[in-house]
Formats: structure tokens, C-alpha cells, sequence
């Protein structure tokens, strides 16, 4: 019993593992290259590299484990079907049922893993990377600021430049600090300053013998102030995207919130287990090749098909999030049009098979 089942699964189990580590190692690879080049220039602290890391990988694994689970399914029955050992098994009777439920076997766990992480792991991750990002990349924490060097935030756009940097009392010598605005920027220029509170929430600096340019982008009503004694400048805080905002929301504050936008990221994170079961059972009729053909010759039908599925719950979330269609079905409407194409490739399959019985 389940014998079949269980070979298929064997033969599934291991290139999903590799792949998901595979995938895993490069996103982190290419994650780390990325927050070590911040670190280097100076807009991140060193200490926070790793952890940004693990919380954006945690984040990725919603969409690397469907991958991996998709392309093994498709390699692991290509190779079947090309050495005719798919057509052995059905030409003993089997009902090509089993090859489903083989893939459903192996694809529910991890489709309730996946869930499991949209719903909890991601917003989870999400937040802890928004602060951790507020805290380390705040462009008044002198501990990674460079001397001598425009230390640019690309967050706000906002560029510090000072002469020498005492990071234990927090002192930069002849300082140049400029704070882009909606309407209006500002340069500062002072013999001194010291960072009174780095909160990016609140930044708090105190200049000493300076002078301050207020450039308006719109009309040439600038205006230059000098001083001499200490001068206390609030700069404008750090703040995160709307779509940045939600993404760190706890599903339990979206499922009370009435706004579309966080019903569609609601809908989002709840149809990510079942499509990535839905799209692990398609791979079984879309990887079916004829003997002795190729048995990567459906990999690129596979990807196309694939494409069309992650491109259409993105365009499906951004129109329930612009209320462009209603929430029912909303995003669950590619995981529906997933399942009825399921159901059209199985009973075409028994179809078949009552007509080889006839």
C-alpha cells in the first residue's frame, strides 16, 4: 500500500531539499553583499548585517519553498516519464489519481509551513527589520558614520559631512549637514555638533557657531541665518511606506481593518499555502513528456506557466488593494482559476484511462 506514493515522494524529496538550500544560500549571498556595501558606506551598522540577513531570508521562504517544490516536482516526474516509468506504473492499472496524491502528500506539509510563515514568520520578520533598520541606519548614530566622507541615507536623502567624528561623545568637528524637504531643503554648516538624541523617530542635533540655508525649490525665497552661540535642530524623523507599514502588520490587525489595501495583503498572506500546494499538483500534467523525449523539454512551458501565476497574484492583490474588484473572490481568485485548471488536467487524465480500460 502506498507504494507508489511513497516512491514518487523519495524521488521528490531530496532536489526539494537541495533546492530549497540552494536558493537559500544564494538569497542570503546576495542579501549579505547588499547590507555589507551599507555597512561599508557607512549607513549601517556592521553588527546588524547578520541579523538582517536571517529576517530577510525568514521573509523570502514564502516564495523560495513554492519554487523549489514547483521545479522538483516538474524535474523529479520529467524523469519518469522519460524513462517510461509513469507508463509502466499506469500500464499495471494504476489510476493516475496516485500520482496526485503522491504530490499532495508531499506538498501539504510545506504548504502549511508556508502558511504558517505568510501569516506569522513574515510580518514577524517584517517588523523586526523595519526597527532594527530605524535603529542601525539612522543617519545621526555616530557609531558608523564616517569622517571625511558623505554619509547619505537613502531613506531621506538626508547627507551628513563632518571633518573628524568623536564617537564617545558624539561630536563631529566643522559640520555639514543637509535635510531635504517636500518644498523646501536645508544646509547646515556649523564649527560644531553633537547628536542629542539619534531616535529616528525624533532626531534631536545641537549646532555651535554655524550658518543655516533654507533653499526653496519653488520661488528664490532663500533665506541664510547665522549664529554663534548653540542651536538646537529638529530634523524631520525617519518614517516608513504605507506598503512598508503593512507588510509588518500582525494578521489579527488586518482581518479587523475595513481598508482594501489591507484586505489584499490579508487575502495575500492566507492564499500562499494552498497556491503553492495548487501549483505543486499542476506540475504533474504539465511535466508529462513522451518516452525517450527530453526530460527537461517542459521545463519551459512550466516556467511560462509559473510566470503567469506569480504575475497574476500580484496584479490580483494590487487591484483588490485599488478596490479595482471586489474582495470575493479578490486574490483568491487566481488559487480558484488554479484549481479548476486542476480539475480539467485530472478529468481529462480518468477520461483517458477509461478509454485504455475500454
Amino acid at each position: 500500500m502506498f507504494l507508489i506514493e511513497r516512491y514518487i515522494i523519495a524521488e521528490i524529496r531530496r532536489p526539494v531539499t537541495v533546492m530549497v538550500g540552494i536558493l537559500t544560500f544564494v538569497f542570503a549571498s546576495y542579501s549579505a553583499e547588499r547590507y555589507l556595501t551599507q555597512a561599508t558606506n557607512g549607513t549601517l551598522a556592521v553588527q546588524s548585517v547578520a541579523d538582517m540577513v536571517m529576517y530577510k531570508v525568514i521573509i523570502a521562504l514564502e516564495m523560495l519553498v513554492p519554487v523549489a517544490l514547483y521545479t522538483s516536482v516538474a524535474m523529479a516526474l520529467g524523469r519518469l516519464y522519460h524513462d517510461s516509468e509513469i507508463t509502466a506504473i499506469l500500464a499495471s492499472g494504476s489510476s493516475p489519481v496516485r500520482l496526485y496524491k503522491a504530490i499532495a502528500l508531499i506538498s501539504l506539509p510545506l504548504a502549511i509551513a508556508v502558511t504558517v510563515l505568510s501569516v506569522y514568520g513574515r510580518p514577524w520578520a517584517y517588523t523586526q527589520s523595519y526597527q532594527l533598520e530605524q535603529q542601525s541606519k539612522t543617519d545621526l548614530d555616530v557609531s558608523h558614520l564616517l569622517p571625511q566622507r558623505f554619509n547619505l541615507n537613502p531613506d531621506n536623502g538626508r547627507m551628513i559631512l563632518a571633518e573628524s567624528i568623536d564617537k564617545d561623545s558624539g561630536e563631529l568637528t566643522d559640520a555639514l549637514i543637509y535635510d531635504p524637504g517636500d518644498g523646501k531643503s536645508r544646509i547646515f554648516r556649523s564649527h560644531t555638533a553633537k547628536v542629542i538624541d539619534a531616535n529616528p523617530a525624533a532626531p534631536l542635533v545641537e549646532l555651535t557657531k554655524g550658518s543655516s540655508y533654507t533653499l526653496d525649490h519653488q520661488d528664490s525665497k532663500d533665506v541664510v541665518n547665522t549664529f554663534d552661540n548653540k542651536l538646537q535642530l529638529q530634523l524631520k524623523p525617519l518614517e516608513l511606506e504605507p506598503d512598508n507599514k503593512r507588510k509588518s502588520t500582525s494578521t489579527a490587525m488586518l482581518s479587523v481593518s475595513a481598508l482594501p489595501q489591507d484586505k489584499a495583503e490579508l487575502q495575500w498572506r492566507e492564499t500562499r499555502g494552498i497556491s503553492a500546494m495548487l501549483l505543486a499538483l499542476l506540475a504533474v500534467p504539465l511535466s508529462r513528456t513522451a518516452p525517450r523525449k527530453g526530460r527537461f523539454s517542459t521545463l519551459l512551458p512550466i516556467a511560462i506557466v509559473f510566470a503567469v501565476i506569480f504575475y497574476a497574484g500580484n496584479i490580483c492583490r494590487t487591484l483588490v488593494g485599488n478596490a479595482a474588484i471586489p474582495l470575493l473572490p479578490g486574490v483568491w481568485l487566481v488559487p480558484l482559476a488554479m484549481s479548476i485548471a486542476l480539475l480539467g488536467f485530472l478529468t481529462r487524465d480518468l477520461a483517458l484511462l477509461r478509454r485504455r480500460r475500454k
